[in-house]
């Protein structure tokens, strides 16, 4: 029989008062504190923290404050650059390319619950994964929906709404976000 963490990381339903669960997104939540609380000259102890809540590839630098729910669903490439504010719902895997830079307040959601409301109501909840390209600048108070991928080379502007995939080599915005022009290569 599959841990609601297997069902949770397979995209499938899964109880998140799982006793596991709650346990990590408590050990997540403590060194988010601790990391959102630290002096603005504590950088060894920030990067110290931010090493040993997400997998990073190289180097990355994320402004407090910074929200996530377990931390380690988060892999994030070289160069990486988060401004204030961002959430990332990390229920599903975050899968982050290289020199990726983000605005502030920039959201990034894995977790989703059924639509239908009987269905809601018996707290069933699930995720999808989340893929970003390299080379992508996310712009200010943009949301990332669950189980959209952003291609390499892209623009998302800010405010926008992805709630579906962008392909490769665009600058895309918009509620919802949509292509609005394509880059010469």
């Amino acid at each position: 029989m599959r841990s609601e963490k297997e069902k949770m990381l397979a995209g499938d339903y899964y109880d998140a008062g799982d006793e596991t669960l709650v346990k990590e997104r408590e050990h997540a939540r403590e060194l988010i504190y601790d990391f959102n609380n630290a002096r603005p000259k504590e950088i060894e102890k920030k990067a110290r923290i931010l090493r040993e809540l997400i997998n990073a590839k190289g180097t990355f630098h994320i402004e407090p404050p910074f929200y996530c729910d377990y931390g380690y669903n988060i892999e994030i490439g070289d160069n990486f650059y988060a401004n204030f504010g961002c959430v990332v719902l990390d229920v599903n895997r975050v899968i982050i390319g290289d020199n990726v830079l983000m605005a502030p307040n920039v959201q990034i959601y894995t977790a989703t619950h059924p639509t239908n409301p009987k269905e809601r109501l018996t707290g069933k909840e699930f995720a999808k994964t989340i893929t970003i390209g390299d080379n992508v600048w996310i712009g200010g108070g943009a949301i990332i929906c669950p189980g959209v991928t952003i291609g390499s080379n892209t623009t998302i502007a800010a405010g926008s709404v992805v709630t579906k995939n962008i392909p490769d080599n665009v600058i895309a915005a918009g509620n919802p976000c949509k292509v609005i022009r394509r880059l010469q290569r």
